[in-house]
Formats: structure tokens, C-alpha cells, sequence
């Protein structure tokens, strides 16, 4: 008896170290990653706008020089319920890992029952006797399959792909995040500017109503003069308030952004403050970067290697499972549990194969086979939609500063004319329509060259962002 129990803890041991060996045979095709084309550069026709080498991505926002930026950036870190989220999707993947890995090992299970009984029996002589007494039963049952044929390992590979796929979908959201809050955060300085330039306006038209309605009243102009000013006057006070519920909106964004209550980044932000700019060269890598630092594609290719190895799961169920179920158990009616008479153990192997069940497993494996054929599309689209994406935001980016440029002209043109203009009208020798067509265009000249350098800033947000910006790729390789 004790020999026995001597040589099976030995041969379950080996066995154990046996089913985790990663040297057994798999069933199923190993995952290669696969190489994916890509161009040597970017088009030449944003070249002069950025250069190549190592650009620092993982606090990109700090080319912008903007304290407050920095620093909701910071608070939105730690206080984003969506980073949250994707951290509770990571631990929860963890454990799904765990749960395929215990497949390794054997199950065991305890039981345990006491029972009393009374038995009435027939005697020879007409009588009958009574027997009473107590049973109790304990045992430990094994119950374990032998990882063969790599079920069980492509399962635990498919897994651990899955985690790993988890945490770039963090790393993701941690991109999205930072590129949203320098989004909103520019659309605030935007909208404040052009509110300024708005109420500006506002301010030199409700003096140019003042003169007309002088002048009107010394007979000088018709009333068509003033008419015409308190139209343009109105038109732009009616441009001020859809502004101002545009700035809410997007300081409630920022609010949530930072996990906080709207209105909380209210006070914070009431004073106006230039949009942010850059200075200085920009910096990007090379578009093989792109595979090595965006999470997004990161993502796609560990969900390719997660369903890849699903085709040998699944696989391994057309071959023989082993399994080695056993039990040991204790059974007596008396005080002495634990005596060699009351012990008693089972050990059968068993052997369970499918021969038949109706091309199931096969087509689940063809299955397994046109999902990967899927995920591997998908990791392709994943890297032409990041190339696309960088492609746009740096033309958009190179394109939207020449056209500041010829704004910034037209803008200080259109506030020389309106000076002019004034001029020339209080003299009488020109019509109001001048003056009207040259506050016009003050004010919309004045609105779109702030609309064009908040643009500015956001396609180098969406630059960063389509790099995929955000994280630290070099602590990772470390």
C-alpha cells in the first residue's frame, strides 16, 4: 500500500511537470507575426513642415508650452472613468488567463458525509433485532486531463494574446484621451478668441451707429444709414451668443474628460488665454514607427494572435483526450476513521475520442480558420487607416498654416480699411455701404483667422494622436 502511494505521487509529479512542458506537440499552425508593407517615408509634399527623427510622443502636449493644458492632461490621468474602465478590462483579463492555465493542473475535490441508521431484522426465532449505529465517509477525488495534443496550451496562448490586447486597448484610450482633452481644450481657446474679436467688433459698430444717427439727425445721411448700421449691429450681436453655448459645451466636455462634474473646469478657464502654438522644428519618426508604437494596430495584431491559436484548440479535439480521474476515500461505521481497513482508492485512466459527431469539429476549425483570416485583415486595414490618418493631419497641418498666414494678412487689411473707410464716410465722401461691407469683412476675417489658428493647433493634436502619442513604447522595450 505505501509503495504504491510512493510511485503514483512520483508519476503524478512528472505528469504534472509533463502537462505544462511548452515542448509537447501542439496541433494547429504556430503564429508568425506577419510583415505588413510599408513606405520608407512620408509624402514629400509635408516634408517641409516636419522632420525626421525620434520625436518624445509620450508627453507630445508639452510642445505647446501651455501650463494649464499640462495640467488637466494630468488630472484626466487619474480621474478618466473610461482609463478606469480599461484597467478593470485588463484585471478581468488576467483572470480569464488564469482560469485557461489551471486547466494544467489537476482538479481535486473533498467530500465528506455522516449519516445514522437503524436496521430491523428477522430473527429464527420469530423475533426481530434491531441494529443502529453511525456511518461516516471521507475522500479527496482527482479529477485531470493530460494536455496531449496543446488544447490547453493554444487555449492559455490565446489568452494571454487576449491580455496583452487588453492593455493596448489602454494604452489606446490613454491616446484618445490626451488627444480629446488638447482638442477641447484648443476649441476653448478658440471660441474666446473669436467671442473677443466678436465683441470687439461690436464695440466699433455700436460707435459707427452712434454717427450715423448724428449725422442723420444734422440732415447729413438718410435714414437709410442708420438703418443699415443697426443691422449690421444686431447681426453681430446675434453671433456672440451661439459662440458662448459652444464654449459651455466644450468646457462640460473638458469637465467629463477629467472625470468631474460638468461646469467644474468653469472658474478655471474663465480667464482668456491665448490659443496654444508651437515654435520651432516638429519632429516625426518614420511610418514603420507606426507598428511599433500605435496601439490600435498593437491591439489588432495581439487579437490576430489570440484567434490564431484558437485554430489549435480547437484542432486538438479531433485527437484522443487522456484524462486521469481517481479518488481516495475513508469509510467506517466507527470511532477509528483513518485505519488501514477503512481505506479505499480508485485509479482508472480513461481515454475519450470523437469519432463521429457530425463534421462539428471540423467545421469549427474552419471556423477558428476564416476568424483569423478576419483579425488578420483587420490588423491590415488597422495600419492603412494609421497611414492615411497621419498622411491627412500632417497635409492639414502644413496646408492650414500657409492659409493662417494669408488671414493674418486679409485681417489686418480688413481693420486698415474699416479705418479708412470711417474716415472717408465722416468727411462724406463715400456711402455707408462702404462702411458696412468693410465692418463685414473686419469681423469675418477677424473670425476665421482665429478659426484657422485653433485649426492649426488640432491637426498637430491629430498628428501626435495618429502617431499614436500618449504612452511611453521605450519603458516597454526596456
Amino acid at each position: 500500500m505505501k509503495f504504491y502511494w510512493y510511485v503514483s505521487g512520483l508519476t503524478i509529479a512528472g505528469l504534472l511537470v509533463l502537462n505544462g512542458c511548452s515542448s509537447l506537440p501542439s496541433v494547429g499552425p504556430d503564429y508568425v507575426e506577419p510583415e505588413l508593407e510599408i513606405p520608407d517615408a512620408w509624402h514629400e509634399a509635408v516634408q517641409d513642415e516636419f522632420k525626421s527623427g525620434e520625436p518624445d510622443l509620450q508627453t507630445w502636449w508639452t510642445v505647446f508650452n501651455d501650463p494649464t493644458l499640462n495640467m488637466l492632461i494630468e488630472r484626466a490621468s487619474t480621474n478618466n472613468l473610461d482609463l478606469k474602465t480599461a484597467v478593470a478590462r485588463i484585471e478581468q483579463s488576467a483572470s480569464l488567463l488564469g482560469v485557461s492555465a489551471s486547466q494544467w493542473w489537476p482538479e481535486l475535490s473533498a467530500g465528506g458525509s455522516a449519516s445514522t441508521y437503524k436496521i430491523t431484522q428477522a430473527n429464527t426465532y420469530g423475533g426481530a433485532i434491531d441494529r443502529e449505529g453511525e456511518l461516516y465517509d471521507v475522500g479527496i477525488s482527482m479529477a485531470w486531463e493530460l494536455d496531449l495534443w496543446g488544447r490547453i496550451r493554444r487555449s492559455v496562448e490565446s489568452a494571454d494574446a487576449s491580455l496583452q490586447a487588453s492593455v493596448e486597448n489602454y494604452r489606446d484610450i490613454l491616446v484618445v484621451l490626451y488627444s480629446d482633452i488638447a482638442l477641447n481644450y484648443i476649441n476653448v481657446r478658440t471660441l474666446q478668441e473669436r467671442i473677443h474679436y466678436a465683441e470687439n467688433n461690436l464695440e466699433a459698430q455700436n460707435e459707427t451707429l452712434t454717427l450715423t444717427k448724428n449725422r442723420f439727425d444734422s440732415g447729413l445721411v438718410p435714414a437709410l444709414d442708420v438703418s443699415q448700421s443697426q443691422l449690421n449691429h444686431s447681426r453681430t450681436q446675434s453671433v456672440i451668443p451661439p459662440l458662448k453655448l459652444e464654449l459651455v459645451e466644450a468646457i462640460n466636455r473638458l469637465s467629463v474628460l477629467m472625470g468631474e462634474m460638468p461646469y467644474a473646469l468653469y472658474k478655471e478657464l474663465e480667464e482668456i488665454k491665448p490659443i496654444p502654438t508651437v515654435s520651432g522644428d516638429l519632429i516625426v519618426g518614420v511610418p514603420a514607427d507606426l507598428l511599433r508604437q500605435r496601439p490600435d494596430i498593437r491591439r489588432a495584431e495581439r487579437e490576430l494572435a489570440s484567434q490564431h491559436a484558437l485554430i489549435g484548440a480547437t484542432k486538438a479535439e479531433l485527437y484522443p483526450t487522456l484524462s486521469l480521474p481517481g479518488s481516495l476515500a475513508v469509510q467506517t461505521s466507527g470511532s477509528d476513521l483513518f485505519t488501514g481497513d477503512n481505506l479505499y482508492y480508485s485509479f482508472a485512466p480513461q481515454l475519450r475520442w470523437n469519432l463521429f459527431n457530425g463534421k462539428r469539429i471540423r467545421s469549427q476549425v474552419n471556423a477558428e480558420e476564416a476568424g483569423t483570416k478576419a483579425a488578420l485583415y483587420t490588423y491590415e486595414q488597422a495600419l492603412l487607416l494609421a497611414l492615411e490618418e497621419v498622411e491627412y493631419q500632417m497635409a492639414a497641418y502644413a496646408n492650414e498654416t500657409d492659409r493662417a498666414g494669408f488671414l493674418d494678412v486679409a485681417a489686418a487689411s480688413a481693420e486698415r480699411s474699416v479705418e479708412l473707410v470711417t474716415e472717408l464716410y465722416t468727411s462724406g465722401l463715400t456711402d455707408f455701404q462702404n462702411v458696412l461691407n468693410m465692418e463685414q469683412a473686419l469681423l469675418d476675417q477677424q473670425d476665421q483667422l482665429a478659426l484657422s489658428k485653433g485649426l492649426i493647433s488640432a491637426h498637430l493634436v491629430g498628428v501626435y494622436k495618429a502617431l499614436g502619442g500618449g504612452w511611453d513604447m521605450s519603458a516597454e522595450e526596456e
